[in-house]
């Protein structure tokens, strides 16, 4: 009797095993905690028209960062009409009236009025452009880069949906064996044919499979409300996968450096505005004044031209130009602080990959023999060879060596998507 309970379940545990990374991505995620033990779902439904591309795209639209993103382009657009205009700031308008009224009273008068244009001083407005080209060019790197940082929060939280869920599924088949073999020792204990410290220990083996099951079953929940909490949403791709990339280093072209670079070239064109700048605005301005003579009564009439031009004033000017270029070479520390560190990001991701390619050749050769031990120990159990203690012992080491190839199959996917991440490889 307990040897067909055997012939009968190793079957299907090994197609489980054949076919599990594909029941990962193709079953929706809700069923696999339809009798959840803890009342507390976070659902989440799989969806085979979405790609990867669309979850980043979608995610990043409620990304807070993604504000920075219509902020900085609308600081550009300033600039730029800053840039275009005429003026170098805006026009001023003085008017000024005078009496003799509270004095002699004897009719006297003046009326001036006086237009103020500041022009821009010689290569300023071409600096002024120039600024307002490197705020677009920076907007838009910087986009970007928050494009990137986004494709590996939801890379990460993706793979590591995936581990949950690939964990609870495994802790959930040893209890669904651990209760068919329950009820076996049942009923052979009845029978006689078992101890009843038998069916203690297969008792305490079940409750144990329960506990690691609530385990799970909440480790999942939790990386789920992350995923939702994330990208706003209830539904992944069923298929995530990525082509490791072709780059082997940090290259200049890294969306993170593109963006830096850009930051600093934009300091670099303020420093040119700043100089070019100078001692302050030159001005055009243009005068009329209307006076009455209290002795003949005459209204003279007169306009005035006038060039306002600002000179000296080093000191200022340099300490201006200090606090810009002080700006300007802390950027270039940042700049050379996060190279070194996307570098080092970078050699931990390839690092884990290797790592990864040699656990997973050792966990596919420790499954092989994990199946060939385990059906040998469930025979002699049936032919009473070897007792219950000893079969449940083989039983958990073959369940945690087959269940650890095929987590190293999920974390081997989950490496190379980290990996592109540190290349700067967007999906």
């Amino acid at each position: 009797m307990m040897g067909g309970f055997w012939r009968y379940t190793m079957p299907s545990f090994k197609q489980l095993i054949g076919c599990f990374m594909a029941f990962i991505f193709s079953v929706s995620w809700c069923s696999a905690h339809e009798n959840a033990i803890v009342d507390h779902h976070d659902p989440i439904q799989i969806d085979k028209t979405l790609t990867l591309d669309q979850v980043i795209r979608l995610t990043l639209q409620h990304y807070p960062d993604f504000l920075l993103v219509s902020a900085r382009d609308q600081e550009a657009i300033a600039l730029q009409q800053r840039g275009n205009s005429w003026l170098a700031a805006p026009p001023r308008i003085a008017l000024r009236y005078e009496d003799d009224f509270p004095g002699d009273d004897i009719g006297s008068r003046e009326i001036e009025a006086e237009l103020e244009l500041p022009l821009w001083n010689w290569g300023q407005r071409s600096a002024g452009q120039h600024v307002a080209a490197q705020a677009l060019n920076s907007a838009a790197k910087q986009a970007e880069a928050i494009r990137l940082e986004v494709a590996g929060l939801v890379r990460r939280s993706l793979w590591q949906m995936a581990i949950a869920k690939l964990h609870y599924q495994q802790v959930k088949d040893i209890l669904t064996i651990s209760t068919k073999l329950l009820g076996k020792i049942k009923r052979r204990v009845a029978l006689g044919d078992l101890s009843r410290v038998d069916l203690l220990l297969a008792q305490s083996e079940h409750l144990q499979n329960t506990a690691k099951l609530v385990q799970a079953e909440a480790s999942m929940m939790q990386v789920r409300k992350h995923y939702t909490s994330l990208t706003q949403m209830t539904v992944t791709p069923a298929d995530y996968h990525e082509e490791l990339s072709v780059l082997t280093d940090i290259t200049e072209a890294h969306p993170v450096l593109l963006a830096m670079d850009a930051v600093v070239q934009r300091k670099q064109a303020e420093l040119l505005w700043t100089k070019a700048t100078g001692s302050g605005q030159s001005s055009f301005i243009l005068g009329g004044k209307s006076e009455k003579d209290a002795e003949n009564g005459d209204d003279i009439e007169s306009m005035s031209v006038e060039i306002s031009i600002p000179f000296g004033g080093s000191a200022h000017l340099q300490a201006e130009i200090a606090t810009v270029n002080l700006a300007l070479t802390e950027l270039l520390a940042q700049r050379a602080h996060l190279f070194r560190k996307l570098e080092k990001q970078w050699h931990e991701a390839k690092h884990a990959l290797e790592v990864s390619r040699v656990e997973l050749a050792i966990a596919k050769e420790l499954k092989q023999l994990a199946e060939e031990h385990l059906a040998m120990t469930q025979l002699s159990f049936s032919e009473g060879e070897i007792g219950l203690m000893e079969l449940l012992k083989v039983q958990l080491r073959s369940n945690d060596a087959i269940f650890y190839a095929q987590e190293q199959e999920v974390r081997m996917q989950m490496r190379i998507a980290l990996y592109n991440q540190s290349v700067g490889v967007i999906p």
